[in-house]
């Protein structure tokens, strides 16, 4: 405790926001007691106390960071102009997973189980407003390829959900470097959405399926659909603006 008295005030925070960061992350909210976090830091459980009034205040504080510095690296890449649809996926795929790879701890606070605290604060919520943002930019890119923009808001959470799960599976298990593992998501997502059908339906199971003849063979049916996609989007837009067919 004899060098509690060597740091500033904000120096004390800071501290024990770093502390509680690598506790929380490590254990998860409800394993972390203010007699650790003190211990951790070697102060008294009054500074903690002292600076956040608890636990509580002191995971609120860090969740809080941690949200606005992700929610500003994800933004910043949803919202630049003139800028190529798949190069916009690239570079929200980019900043998610160079966030986690420079802020573990951070990361591992957000995704495990919180206290019961405001929903609005919760990282759900944070990825429930990247979402919105992701359906404003596809419900545009449908409307100028003309397909219903019905389903917009579910292709949103996909991506999303792809993207951040994705990310979190890699956070335990980086064997690849963050910019294969981002064209991997990349090449998933870019080319699914490149051969959206202008009318999605079952094509084996569900009641619809089952009352139209079954396809001759099933390889068959996928070579099908992918030499002659019906939307389109299976003509790639280059970054000049231009239609790519050489993919097809």
């Amino acid at each position: 405790m004899a060098n509690a008295s060597r740091m500033t005030s904000f120096q004390r925070r800071e501290q024990l926001i770093q502390v509680g960061r690598a506790l929380f992350a490590a254990k998860g909210f409800e394993a972390v007691s203010v007699e650790e976090i003190a211990a951790s830091a070697k102060v008294s459980k009054p500074i903690v106390y002292e600076h956040f009034g608890g636990k509580e205040g002191l995971y609120a504080v860090i969740v809080d960071r941690e949200m606005r510095a992700l929610t500003g690296t994800i933004t910043a890449t949803l919202s630049e102009p003139d800028v190529h649809p798949r190069q916009i996926v690239e570079k929200a795929a980019l900043a998610l997973l160079t966030y986690i790879e420079e802020n573990a701890d951070g990361f591992q606070v957000l995704v495990r189980d919180s206290p019961s605290t405001d929903p609005a604060g919760s990282f759900s919520s944070l990825l429930g407003d990247i979402s919105l943002q992701v359906e404003d930019l596809l419900t545009a890119e449908f409307k100028r390829q003309k397909l219903s923009t019905k389903g917009v808001p579910y292709y949103a959470q996909m991506l999303v959900g792809m993207i951040v799960f994705t990310g979190q599976y890699w956070a335990d298990r980086p064997k690849v470097s963050k910019e294969q593992l981002a064209a991997y998501i990349v090449d998933l997502a870019w080319h699914g959405l490149s051969r959206l059908d202008s009318k999605p339906e079952l094509r084996f199971e569900g009641k619809r399926a089952k009352n139209r003849p079954a396809p001759a063979a099933a390889h068959a049916d996928a070579a099908t659909s992918t030499e002659t996609p019906e939307s389109s989007m299976s003509q790639e837009t280059s970054p000049d603006g231009t239609r790519d067919d050489s993919s097809d």
